[in-house]
């Protein structure tokens, strides 16, 4: 009980590091449930999608629109409101049309949910195109995990060399977003590897053959025509995670995995829309052995019939801390959940698309949202997250418009009926922050 408690307290996890799909991706399988939540505009609903498309795909990709058209229907997508109920989620009668007198009736349907959930139950653990791609998949995450470990860590790993005085020791480090192998004191550039490198040493993994020497790896990758010398990366890379014996080997994810994103969480009347699914859903009764009866059951088919979820189904829930209806998510859901808060001022790789205008957009965001957290009455919750200055492209990077469309209206939100008359100034102190003026010209705008 204990574990369980502290596996469902709330999280405050930095994002700064560049392993943060793989990290979130690895909690949530181990929770089954997991919700971010946070300021406004912190890219929660942008990770979750990362994380779809990573799971679905096996370390393949982090991006949606490349998945193929299989791994896309493992994935789901809904946007809870206020009039979202059970009927839509799970399941309810619906209006139909006769054939031939054009009367109206009702049938049972599928809710979004249930229907999601039935393609992950007929999911076959064979059922991938070929073996092959089930364990070249299972590989490259494998080896992804150890290459984002060792680029933390800054471990040293051994390059084999026939020459004993020369360095062969050396670290993985990300170049271009791509990995690469630094030699310390080494005036040669980084050996970056491509993504031809990455199928390789995933071959390589997969394989199960021994390779004693760099040469002998040529005897599993006999089409190699590459730079000789990155099979002594090839190499040293591969024993290095043989060694460590992990636990994630190339067979641990043969099964398809199925994510379902739920954004707005919160803003749903939680307990009506998922009902009996409230058991079911819980990480410890998943699976056949705890099937349940649902609300319309006496309309199936078979009204035996029985629904559970299966191990196999990842549940991802958004949420923003200063809405209102936060209040209203019951305790008893927040315990089958696994809570990680995403702070606004640490996801800066997000703003890596806005090129030679994402160090002013950072110093911005960090002038304002130090402002905000100091401002008695607001806290943290309230600041601005990286997705507002996203808006920059559409705005033609006028830090000016994003200020008067968007995030000045947002921050008299905020204040609004919380002050009263002398601290109505606090707009343009917030102003003065966000374009970077001294506090002791805060009067001159």
């Amino acid at each position: 009980m204990e574990d369980q408690e502290k596996n469902n307290t709330q999280q405050k996890i930095p994002l700064a590091e560049r392993n943060t799909v793989l990290r979130y991706s690895d909690m949530l399988r181990a929770s089954k449930n997991i919700i971010f939540h946070g300021a406004p505009g912190t890219g929660k609903t942008y990770l979750a999608n990362q994380i779809a498309a990573y799971i679905v795909s096996q370390g393949r990709t982090k991006v949606w629109r490349e998945l193929t058209k299989q791994e896309k229907e493992q994935t789901g997508f809904v946007q809870f409101h206020p009039s979202y109920d059970y009927t839509d989620f799970v399941e309810g009668l619906r209006p139909t049309k006769g054939k031939e007198d054009g009367s109206i009736g009702f049938e049972r349907k599928d809710g979004i949910f249930m229907e999601f959930v039935k393609r992950a139950q007929k999911e076959d653990k064979d059922s991938r195109e070929t073996g092959e791609n089930v364990r070249e998949y299972g590989a490259r995450e494998t080896l992804e995990h150890f290459l984002e470990k060792w680029k933390e860590s800054g471990q040293e790993l051994s390059r084999y060399t026939n020459t004993p005085e020369r360095n062969r020791k050396f670290t993985i480090s990300i170049f271009k977003e791509k990995y690469a192998a630094h030699v310390p004191d080494n005036k040669i550039s980084d050996i970056v590897f491509t993504e031809k490198d990455m199928k390789n040493m995933a071959q390589l993994l997969e394989s199960g053959k021994e390779f004693p020497q760099p040469k002998d790896i040529k005897n599993v990758l006999p089409n190699f025509k590459g730079n000789h010398q990155l099979l002594s990366y090839y190499w040293a890379i591969c024993k290095a995670i043989r060694e460590e014996n992990p636990n994630r080997t190339p067979e641990t994810s043969q099964e398809k995995e199925y994510v379902f994103i739920i954004d707005e969480i919160n803003r749903g009347e939680i307990s009506k829309i998922f009902g009996e699914l409230f058991f079911a859903i819980d990480p410890d009764y998943r699976g056949s052995k705890c099937e349940i009866q649902t609300q319309y059951s006496n309309l199936h088919s078979d009204p035996n019939e029985k629904f559970y979820i299966p191990e196999n189904v990842y549940i991802i829930g958004t949420m923003n801390d200063i809405d209102k209806s936060v209040d209203s998510f019951d305790f008893a859901m927040r315990r089958r959940f696994r809570f990680i808060e995403l702070p606004a001022d640490e996801n800066h790789e997000m703003l890596a698309t806005l090129d030679d205008k994402a160090t002013e957009a950072r110093s911005r965001m960090k002038a304002l949202n130090d402002r905000i957290r100091a401002e008695e009455g607001l806290n943290a919750y309230y600041q601005i997250g990286p997705a507002y200055f996203l808006k920059l492209e559409g705005l033609k990077f006028d830090f000016k418009r994003l200020w008067e469309d968007h995030l000045e209206p947002l921050l008299r939100m905020y204040i609004q009926g919380i002050y009263c008359e002398e601290k109505k100034d606090v707009l343009n102190e917030f102003k003065n922050a966000y374009d970077m003026r001294r506090a002791n010209n805060k009067k001159s705008d």
